[in-house]
């Protein structure tokens, strides 16, 4: 493995985050606090507890997974349309790095702004409400699944697009509005039993439901089912890379 390569790709991409620190973590912490105050303080205090959890702790696994499936899927997606649009993809094409590498170091360096700004939440969420993690490694292992799926998913989404528009369309207009139906400010389990059966559809319920889990040891469904539909969805996205190469869709001219 070129890891010279990996490493000169992935320090770009951090060293490009660095330089829009403001933009990258001040306005997401600050967009998540308001979240905080206004459904943890305002609209927390008159509802009851869930599954014996305050409901300002119980939105905090459900934010902090949002957040991380659109800043993981909207980093991923600049990061490789960027050389796209600037024609710099056709030297690291050219280049002796092989399409995993080119992968590794885009989706690394996704994953890795995507794991701080979640861990940075996780922090700021401490300062609004009490939190115990019931089981911190695997807080961790869905933390990790889920940014590298969907910075695979950013990737994929970076080479399909054609124009800076189309980079916005999946995560705010499908990814957010899942993730707000899929649990993040309630449990599936206090909807009629016909909703709850449309939710199960909602494949952002699994990945919240095993994340919350990890904290209060409550689900929505089977955490072994949530782990397992997470790791479909990142063998699905690397079968999708690994076409895109063999093909050179988008990337060949």
């Amino acid at each position: 493995m070129n890891l010279t390569a990996v490493h000169a790709i992935y320090h770009f991409e951090m060293a490009r985050w660095g330089r829009t620190l403001l933009q990258s973590i001040v306005a997401p912490v600050l967009s998540t606090s308001l979240y905080f105050i206004v459904f943890g303080a305002a609209i927390g205090s008159r509802v009851p507890e869930i599954d014996g959890v305050s409901y300002g702790a119980f939105i905090v696994p459900g934010l902090m997974m949002m957040l991380l499936l659109t800043e993981s899927a909207s980093n991923a997606s600049f990061g490789i349309y960027l050389p796209r649009f600037t024609g710099t993809i056709y030297e690291i094409l050219s280049a002796p790095v092989s399409p995993f590498e080119i992968v590794l170091g885009y989706v690394g360096a996704a994953a890795t702004k995507s794991i701080i700004l979640g861990l940075i939440i996780l922090v700021t969420a401490s300062l609004f409400v009490p939190l115990h993690i019931a089981h911190p490694i695997w807080m961790l292992a869905f933390l990790v699944l889920t940014a590298l799926s969907f910075s695979l998913l950013g990737f994929i989404i970076g080479i399909w697009a054609d124009g800076f528009e189309k980079l916005q369309v999946i995560p705010m207009l499908v990814i957010m509005p899942l993730s707000f139906l899929g649990g993040t400010f309630y449990s599936i389990n206090m909807l009629p039993p016909f909703w709850q059966n449309v939710a199960l559809l909602n494949p952002m319920v699994y990945l919240i439901s095993g994340f919350r889990w990890s904290f209060f040891e409550i689900s929505d469904v089977s955490v072994g089912i949530s782990l397992a539909m997470t790791l479909a969805f990142l063998c699905l996205c690397l079968a999708v890379a690994w076409w895109i190469f063999r093909t050179g869709y988008r990337l060949k001219p």
